[in-house]
């Protein structure tokens, strides 16, 4: 099955071309073969009537008086042939026929009308044209048959020739058709390829709704993509209600759970608060869940949301004598919501803050359809074997140390979550500066997937 609309409307138009012009170049060669045959046949009837107005009947038998003007009777094979066949008697004759007889009760019927074939003075086919005619006022009259005649190969190169020339014409007329009909198809088309880069930007959030330019014929598509987008953007509103709701109402008991926990032992206070922390992490990434589902996509600078991130990070980790060294070309750029893209580099970023010496670095890159964003620093790292369990939600490592002691381990799943919603994929390996490498990497064409059910 043919996928592709313009080639669809290719094949058509050849089609549908190929059939006008076989049916032009049979009617037309069939009209011209009858003009010609015709004419020809006229000439013929033309020799009959002149050498029929010269015979007389002398005695019973038939005179001629004087031939046709034609000087190509005169010549042997000249061309054009006469004969008077009496139904009794020795046949007239043209020189040009030599010693050759016409036989018409023996001529074989011919391919065109009117005519009969019989073998000229050269050997080849000449086409014979007859009449039976009678001769004389008073009876007996004398009948005979009268016979003009031509080279059938004279007929035959003049039809060729036209037939050659129509094809030729032909040819170039569907050549021409066929350009037309590709250029209107890709003209035609060109709205559609409009309404795409304006689909595209809605997708990216350059724009709004799909507009009203564009053909008559597609102005009930578009308006019923911007009523869907209309919808679209009322379920976002009413999402973002419920899910602010949804955090103030949790707000409440879980800061009121914190304050009665106060009032517990020293231990079972500190476990209390662990659990109402854990609580109010996984809220907040159930309300992230539900915000990725329905936010807009936007075109976001890596630089430009990186930088702000790092400035924000810079003075916790100046106290600690932490150096950065930023590497990202300003050009690069995410179909990706910022916000989804600050959660996912933030998280990265303050693992690496936490567990850094001295360094942390923080490049981005291009190669071939994928940007590779890659956070390092030079901490103690993570094992080989636990790199892949870190990134389970609520996973946390038994060496952690005191500068995380109620980590709740969301942070590195929530990149991950957040990477494979665009289609990402979020990997842990050994920075050459000693400590661990995060490296994000998203296709240049992200196309958002639905977020896995948080935990």
């Amino acid at each position: 099955m043919i996928r592709s609309l313009r080639l669809r409307l290719a094949v058509g138009a050849v089609i549908a071309i190929g059939l006008v012009v076989l049916v032009v170049w049979l009617s037309l060669g069939r009209f011209f073969t009858d003009y010609v045959v015709a004419r020809y046949r006229g000439e013929m009837a033309t020799i009959i009537d002149t050498l029929a107005a010269e015979l007389a009947v002398r005695d019973g038998e038939l005179t001629l008086g004087r031939g046709p003007a034609d000087p190509r009777f005169d010549l042997p094979t000249g061309g054009r042939y006469w004969q008077i066949s009496p139904l009794k008697g020795k046949a007239m004759r043209s020189r040009s026929l030599w010693d050759t007889t016409i036989d018409v009760r023996t001529s074989t019927d011919s391919p065109y009308e009117g005519f009969s074939i019989s073998e000229g003075p050269d050997g080849q086919p000449l086409l014979v044209h007859s009449q039976v005619l009678s001769l004389g006022a008073n009876a007996p009259s004398v009948r005979f048959v009268a016979s003009a005649a031509f080279p059938q190969k004279e007929l035959d190169a003049a039809i060729g020739d036209f037939q050659g020339r129509l094809r030729l014409m032909l040819v170039a007329t569907a050549g021409v058709l066929a350009a037309g009909a590709f250029f209107q198809g890709a003209l035609g088309l060109v709205p559609l390829r409009r309404l795409s880069e304006r689909a595209a930007a809605v997708r990216a959030g350059r724009a709004r709704d799909f507009g009203t330019a564009g053909p008559s014929e597609m102005q009930p598509l578009v308006s019923e993509i911007n009523l869907l987008l209309e919808e679209r953007e009322v379920a976002v509103e009413r999402a973002r209600a419920r899910a602010s709701d949804l955090a103030h109402g949790l707000k409440t008991p879980l800061t009121v759970l914190a304050q009665l926990a106060e009032h517990l032992p020293p231990e079972e206070r500190k476990l209390a608060l662990r659990q109402v922390e854990l609580a109010r992490q996984r809220a907040d990434r159930q309300l992230q869940a539900a915000r990725m589902g329905v936010e807009r996509m936007a075109t976001t600078s890596i630089m430009g949301l990186g930088g702000k991130l790092v400035s924000v990070l810079r003075p916790v980790t100046a106290e600690r004598d932490i150096a950065w060294r930023v590497s990202i070309d300003s050009s690069l750029s995410l179909d990706v919501d910022p916000a989804d893209l600050a959660e996912c580099l933030g998280n990265l970023l303050d693992n690496a803050a936490k567990w850094a010496r001295s360094f942390i670095r923080f490049s981005a890159h291009r190669s071939k359809d994928e940007i590779a964003i890659l956070i390092e620093d030079d901490g103690p790292g993570i094992a080989e074997q636990d790199r892949e369990s870190i990134l389970q939600r609520g996973a946390r490592l038994d060496n952690a140390d005191d500068r995380e002691p109620d980590g709740t381990g969301l942070g590195l799943a929530i990149s991950a979550d957040i990477a494979d919603a665009y289609g990402a994929s979020l990997t842990l390996g050994q920075s050459d500066l000693g400590g661990l490498k995060a490296m994000l990497t998203f296709p240049v064409k992200v196309a958002r997937r639905p977020l896995r059910d948080p935990v």
